[in-house]
């Protein structure tokens, strides 16, 4: 495989979870300016029609991604009503958990236990997905994230807004534009928190993480040639995969794995 392990440092379980939250919240204005949630539409879509539940399982959540948007792109359109949706996460994100769960939502909630995407519970059915996660997964935890949908005959879309495309030598070459454009979107962070701020602006901690995870991420991203080592051995008559980009300017990738019907 071409990418390579380092470490980020929202990975680690002693990372401030504090400070992991205002990391996913600059990651939630990332994928805003890229424009993931239209591309989410149309992947989630697709991988709809494979599901025998109306519902996503969305592993990994953090503060919610994109995945929030995309959902609510998704209840408007025709026949998309009764859609559910369960954020996860092996670290749940608290805070939103308990915002998301005291609302009066229909459709939309928060599990606060820990959910490991390896062994995802057979009550949480539904197309599973992992929005710019599986790329903090080792090889063989991928594989067993995607064995697992496999072998409970789930859907699962997989996306990713880098596709490992720098000389792995260069990795580190994003490092200083990572760093400002953290000081940059920071005002658009919702919920901006003193925490955010201080963090940022006075004692630049969420910079640095940020730009060092953002570094690593595109060097850790599996690549169409890497998700293709990924799935060997998990062909199957009555299961389906396809990896390909996304249309447009930004490097995306996606795989999808779709059950077809018994």
């Amino acid at each position: 495989m071409k990418r390579i392990h380092l470490f980020e440092f929202e990975d680690f379980a002693w990372f401030p979870n504090g400070l992991r939250i205002c990391l996913t919240r600059l990651i939630v204005v990332m994928h805003k300016l890229l424009g993931s949630s239209a591309d989410l539409q149309q992947l989630l879509n697709r991988a709809l029609a494979h599901s025998e539940s109306a519902a996503i399982v969305d592993l990994c959540s953090g503060s919610g991604g994109p995945m929030l948007e995309a959902y609510q792109a998704l209840k408007q359109e025709p026949g998309r009503q009764q859609l559910q949706l369960t954020l996860t996460d092996l670290y749940p994100n608290l805070e939103l958990a308990a915002a998301i769960n005291r609302q009066p939502q229909a459709g939309i909630c928060y599990e606060t236990s820990s959910v490991d995407a390896t062994r995802v519970g057979a009550e949480l059915r539904g197309v599973r997905t992992m929005l710019c996660s599986l790329h903090h997964m080792r090889p063989e935890v991928a594989r067993g994230i995607l064995q697992d949908a496999r072998d409970q005959h789930q859907p699962i879309c997989v996306y990713e807004i880098s596709d490992n495309s720098f000389p792995i030598s260069l990795w580190w070459v994003p490092l200083l534009p990572n760093f400002l454009l953290a000081l940059f979107i920071t005002p658009f962070a919702r919920p901006l928190t003193l925490r955010q701020l201080f963090f940022t602006y006075i004692l630049p901690v969420i910079p640095f993480c940020f730009a060092w995870d953002g570094a690593v991420s595109n060097a850790r991203t599996y690549t169409l040639a890497d998700m293709a080592i990924l799935l060997d051995g998990l062909q199957a008559q009555d299961y389906t995969w396809e990896t390909g980009r996304m249309a447009g300017k930004a490097k995306k990738l996606y795989l999808l794995g779709l059950p077809k019907a018994r």
